[in-house]
């Protein structure tokens, strides 16, 4: 038997332009239609066996979570069959069910009893709660004094401590730090050998790979592929990394052009703009990242030479410019990151409207395959004592692709392994000494 088996489901909203026209379509008994249709699932079809790790891929508003909150009932399809077989846990959003002015031993209970457990079966397991969660004290603490993560900390140890048949696991552990979220993986492993069916949605593809025995990928609310990891998380990824390329090649601001005075090439383009600031003196043209041959790079590769080039203008003269760029992982953890400074590179005055082209030309070593940020700047000073001119947050990313071998947290550091002789049948000297 399946534990979820969907049938041409669809979920459609109603989208009003302004509450005006919701009132009026009311008041006419929906004789005069004021709203437009918007499809968050058209027509899916799959089903999930019982005992299966099934992950949901696609970029935000494809319609990863409403799919999960409809098999765990919040939501009814506006069309089609959904059939699910087993208690279900769901881990949706941060704190949901939680009430803020509740402690957390008291959410726990209420939890507890949302999902079908008896107060005897709660008492029993709080022990176990409690010590997965470990967030101390705060378990006597109001739900609204607590961090996003021990949110999260505490709802999953409720949710896997309920006995699930069918867990939902709904990106919630983004918000983790890294000890809890290998935890956590640890505990998805665990109920994977005791056979409970999962689905999970996830931006970590590495992850999405590491524990899936398939994988949909969502498309603005339609299945744009269904089956093996490694294929279907390859494809998406694929069909992203052109999404961006797209982006990149829309309008002037991607064209490359030659400064004729240097024969250095300018980029020009800037990607993505998260937040901007500096005191305007100079600014960042442009970012990009090329591999050797200065083609650009649609995906990063482990132990590979990239060049991260960043063209900077001077609006005001800049007697001592630096240029850099930092870089962040998907969590938003500074990672690494570089400048001309930092380099021993001094670069010469800028004049105002002066232009300024570096490549900083890098050996990647073997990261965990995730999505990394550049984030550039261009600065006035020295190492120690600058002021930041310009600076852009996540201004380029990139996925960072597999490695031949699995790396453990973040990074897989050269390592060089020598065994000592071995001498087998003799005992060593007490003394340690060398053996007669």
């Amino acid at each position: 038997m399946n534990s979820v088996e969907f049938r041409a489901v669809s979920k459609t909203y109603a989208i009003y332009d302004s509450p005006g026209d919701r009132l009026t379509e009311l008041a006419s008994l929906n004789r005069a239609r004021r709203h437009r249709d918007f499809r968050a699932l058209d027509d899916v079809t799959f089903t999930v066996e019982r005992g299966e790790t099934f992950c949901i891929v696609g970029q935000n508003g494809s319609g990863k979570s409403t799919l999960l909150q409809v098999v765990a009932g919040i939501l009814q399809p506006s069309s089609g069959s959904v059939t699910v077989n087993g208690r279900v846990s769901a881990l949706l959003e941060l704190g949901a069910g939680f009430s803020p002015e509740f402690t957390g031993r008291d959410n726990v209970y209420l939890s507890g009893s949302i999902l079908g457990l008896s107060t005897r079966q709660i008492e029993e397991r709080y022990g176990q709660i409690e010590s997965f969660a470990e967030i101390g004290e705060f378990m006597n603490h109001p739900v609204k004094t607590y961090s996003s993560g021990m949110v999260v900390r505490l709802a999953f140890a409720v949710a896997i401590h309920a006995d699930p048949e069918i867990l939902l696991v709904d990106e919630a552990l983004a918000v983790g730090d890294l000890y809890f979220r290998q935890r956590c993986m640890r505990k998805v492993h665990e109920l994977r050998a005791r056979g409970v069916t999962i689905l999970f949605v996830s931006h970590a593809a590495a992850e999405v790979k590491a524990i899936a025995d398939r994988v949909l990928w969502l498309d603005h609310g339609r299945a744009a592929d269904l089956g093996d990891p490694e294929r279907v998380v390859g494809r998406y990824l694929c069909a992203m990394d052109e999404k961006d390329s797209d982006y990149l090649n829309q309008g002037a601001g991607a064209r490359q052009r030659r400064e004729a005075a240097h024969g250095r090439e300018i980029v020009d383009a800037i990607p993505n703009i998260d937040r901007r600031h500096g005191d305007g003196r100079a600014e960042v043209l442009g970012i990009g990242v090329f591999d050797e041959q200065g083609q650009p790079l649609r995906l990063l590769d482990p132990l590979s030479r990239i060049q991260v080039r960043i063209s900077v203008r001077a609006r005001q003269r800049i007697s001592s410019p630096i240029a850099g760029f930092l870089m962040r992982n998907q969590l938003g953890m500074d990672f690494s990151g570089t400048d001309t400074a930092r380099e021993g590179c001094a670069l010469e005055p800028l004049e105002a409207g002066g232009v300024c082209t570096v490549n900083f030309h890098i050996d990647l070593p073997e990261l965990y395959p995730a999505s990394f940020s550049f984030s550039p700047f261009v600065a006035d000073g020295s190492l120690e004592s600058h002021a930041v001119c310009d600076w852009i947050d996540n201004a380029v990313a990139l996925q960072m692709g597999r490695s031949g071998g699995q790396v453990y947290g973040y990074v897989h550091l050269p390592c060089r392994v020598e065994v000592n002789a071995r001498m087998a049948g003799r005992e060593a000297c007490p003394t340690g000494g060398p053996i007669a």
